[in-house]
């Protein structure tokens, strides 16, 4: 017989727990059992999604898990692991609602608040520019190369080229440090110079630098390199 959530004593299933107190006091693996709604012949739905994560080691592998890894995991078929990439693609968009209504990037910390949960958690360094117009409000956004930060590799052709077609009055360049520690590098530091020459003698100016660790960040324009 396979357990349910209605196998679960009351007080301790998520959904009740969930319209009593909110979702925000569920665990992450009770957040996950509602979706899934039905657990397995051998385990109840909460065991069933508190192994899922296990062996996803928490949101943030899961976040980024096909369907096949999904289903791979004994108990949970195509339409369980379809109802979860639907929930956290549906997360995603709605993590992007403030970016298409034209974002305003004010301040480092602004800068910082548009990335830092996109890219806090990418295993290689990613460089991404931001484009701006008058009003400081984010026209496009645009990756421009992934991999480590290097001078020879950061061309500023590349950066300005989306400027010019945007018609973009600044930049902000932003990139990720996978090791969670945004402390700059002797190459974050070269690369910058070299960007911000470059947007002076094009006349789009290089608003920031901000380099992206684990919930912290670190702006260059704050250390004086821009």
């Amino acid at each position: 017989m396979t357990f349910m959530i209605r196998d679960v004593p009351k007080d301790a299933r998520p959904r009740e727990r969930l319209l009593s107190s909110g979702p925000e006091s569920l665990a992450d693996h009770e957040l996950l059992a509602i979706l899934l709604r039905t657990g397995t012949k051998e385990e109840s739905v909460l065991q069933l999604a508190h192994r899922l994560l296990k062996h996803f080691e928490g949101l943030r592998l899961l976040k980024d898990a096909t369907i096949e890894e999904i289903t791979s995991i004994k108990g949970i078929g195509t339409t369980k692991a379809v109802q979860i990439l639907a929930a956290i693609e549906l997360g995603r968009r709605i993590g992007r609602l403030s970016y298409n209504g034209r974002y305003v990037i004010r301040s480092p910390e602004d800068g910082a608040k548009y990335v830092m949960e996109d890219m806090r958690f990418l295993s290689q360094e990613h460089f991404v520019a931001i484009y701006l117009n008058t009003k400081n409000q984010v026209i496009h956004r645009k990756t421009i190369f992934i991999g480590s930060l290097n001078a020879s590799i950061v061309h500023p052709r590349e950066v300005f080229k989306e400027a010019i077609k945007r018609s973009a009055a600044s930049i902000i360049c932003v990139h990720n440090h996978p090791s969670g520690d945004p402390t700059p590098s002797r190459e974050d530091i070269d690369v910058t110079k070299r960007l911000a020459e470059c947007g002076r003698i094009i006349g789009i100016e290089l608003l920031d630098h901000l380099i992206i660790g684990d919930q912290k960040f670190v702006s260059l324009k704050e250390k004086g390199y821009v």
